[in-house]
């Protein structure tokens, strides 16, 4: 299932982070940002929603000891500076006065994670992706997590759901699966609205999500048309890797694709899992794949021309047509290309907030680059750097194209460029344990390179606090894994014994109760089967 969620090893950031820039080559100069950036980053620090700012343990105990006092669900906001969907979360939905007001009857925590207690706080709530929003009730128990790509307008219904919410999402899945007699239209809601993508296994073990989810939607009551609907497309974007072509299946998609309203209200689904619902519903190269094609293609053309979507949707579905075209190793056509141009110089034009930029334009960057525009995409790109406030996400999908081109110094060139800007300290780790995958794949007889890359990041880590915790901690493994398959045949022994008495010395700095140490101890050992 894919989601609109910046995880570790995802699709821009990672997928793409695995090289260095040359040291000698030219970096592209990062002009000074824009006041309107400047403005739209203010707008979260101001006084519209009481945010609580958590960086440790003691900030969040406080903070559900006021909620416990007087009787007010939790709201935690887990999410960072750089990530495109927490900027349009930001742009769109903590923006809106309906969703501000609500606030006032919760207690608003909002957990940065690069603050110096994040990654730590990350393993206490169990999250992992960027951005994740949970709710809690006044006595510290979770209820459940909250979709951060439904349509903002749709959003404050769907937390008002959970708030008013009377048993944790867990209670009401246990039942609904043993079941489902007694559960209310708001019982099945909570689950249809449930942040599957995020639940990290707290609800249901990851392999049985896609099995789950059909239960759902083949016990959701008949007359809950809308939920049993969401279940059903949720199900079939979850069994993309383990196709069931359905006629039935495939004819309800269909039908959902033909109704605008019905579309409409799953716009979030269709739009982020268009090719892995085909996928799910039908053979490569089939009438049945074609038809199916057609249906999503019309039915996105009419969302991308929805301008009550905000600019982040529309291109969504602008890049789901992109992903159909390039099924069964297809490709864009030329009007489908000059449709993506248009789009995204379009939304270049227009757009004035430094978050939603952020969130835009890095979308479509990536979608032209899909299309096969790579130059365009490197033009926006570039032309962006300066008014971006987090230039190194923009730097790692130049690299990302530099290395569809096939030219290595280019995106070492500019994933070096990412690392030596990034800012924050989960930030730099992420991005510098992809700068030093690409070393270790796209130039790995350059030992001194290497040795310097991982030597510097031991470093930073070892200034760090909580550098083996949640998302720093899997940057840190990550290094461990490339560096270890890079001396597997001992070709590498000496720098790499030199890295290993320097990690030494880091994890001997932590304290033997520590659940880092056993991390940090572990990194550069091999892997047993």
């Amino acid at each position: 299932m894919k989601a609109r969620l910046c995880i570790l090893g995802a699709a821009v950031i990672l997928a793409a982070c695995n090289r260095s820039p040359e040291s000698s080559a030219a970096a592209t100069p990062t002009a000074a940002i824009p006041a309107s950036t400047a403005k739209a980053e203010a707008a979260h620090d101001a006084p519209a929603i009481a945010w609580k700012q958590a960086a440790s343990d003691a900030d969040v105990d406080a903070a559900f000891a006021r909620a416990k006092a007087d009787r007010k669900p939790v709201f935690v906001y887990w999410g960072a500076k750089w990530c495109p969907p927490c900027n349009q979360v930001k742009a769109t939905l903590f923006n809106r006065m309906d969703f501000i007001e609500r606030s006032r009857a919760f207690v608003p925590v909002y957990i940065d994670g690069d603050s110096p207690g994040a990654q730590k706080l990350g393993t206490r709530f169990k999250v992992r992706g960027y951005p994740t929003m949970l709710l809690f009730n006044a006595d510290g128990v979770e209820l459940t997590r909250l979709p951060g790509e439904v349509d903002a307008s749709q959003y404050t219904q769907v937390l008002t759901l959970g708030m008013n919410a009377q048993r944790p999402v867990k209670a009401v899945l246990a039942d609904a699966r043993a079941g489902g007699t007694g559960l209310t239209p708001n019982d099945w809601k909570l689950l249809a609205f449930y942040s599957w993508e995020t639940d990290e296994q707290q609800v249901v073990p990851k392999d049985q999500s896609a099995a789950v989810l059909k239960q759902l939607a083949q016990a959701c009551p008949a007359d809950q048309a809308e939920t049993a609907t969401r279940l059903m497309l949720k199900a079939v974007a979850a069994m993309a890797d383990h196709p069931q072509p359905d006629a039935k299946t495939r004819e309800k998609v269909v039908a959902v694709l033909a109704d605008a309203n019905a579309a409409r209200a799953h716009m979030d689904v269709l739009t982020n899992n268009a090719a892995d619902i085909v996928k799910a519903l039908s053979v490569d190269k089939s009438a049945e794949r074609a038809q199916l094609v057609d249906a999503f293609n019309a039915s996105l053309k009419t969302l991308e021309a929805d301008t009550s979507l905000s600019r982040a949707d529309r291109i969504t579905a602008l890049a789901a047509r992109v992903d159909l075209a390039r099924l069964d190793k297809g490709q864009p056509t030329p009007a489908l290309q000059a449709q993506v141009r248009e789009h995204s110089a379009r939304v270049d034009r227009e757009i004035t907030d430094g978050y939603e930029r952020q969130a835009v334009i890095t979308a479509a960057a990536s979608t032209l680059a899909d299309a096969g525009l790579l130059d365009d995409s490197d033009a926006l790109l570039k032309a962006n750097l300066g008014k971006s406030h987090s230039p190194y996400y923009l730097m790692s999908e130049l690299a990302a194209n530099a290395k569809k081109r096939g030219d290595k110094t280019e995106a070492l060139h500019w994933l070096q460029e990412a690392f030596d800007k990034s800012e924050g300290p989960a930030t730099r780790l992420q991005w510098g344990a992809s700068y030093v995958s690409a070393l270790v794949e796209l130039a790995p007889q350059d030992e001194k390179r290497i040795e310097s890359a991982v030597s510097r990041l031991f470093d930073e880590a070892a200034a760090q606090p909580n550098a083996f915790y949640e998302r720093s901690a899997r940057s840190m493994q990550k290094v461990g894994t490339r560096l270890v398959d890079w001396n597997k045949s001992k070709a590498h022994a000496e720098p790499f014994k030199r890295l290993q008495a320097q990690l030494d010395g880091v994890c001997a700095k932590l304290p033997a109760d520590d659940a880092q140490r056993a991390v940090c101890t572990g990194l550069l050992k091999p892997k047993t089967a």
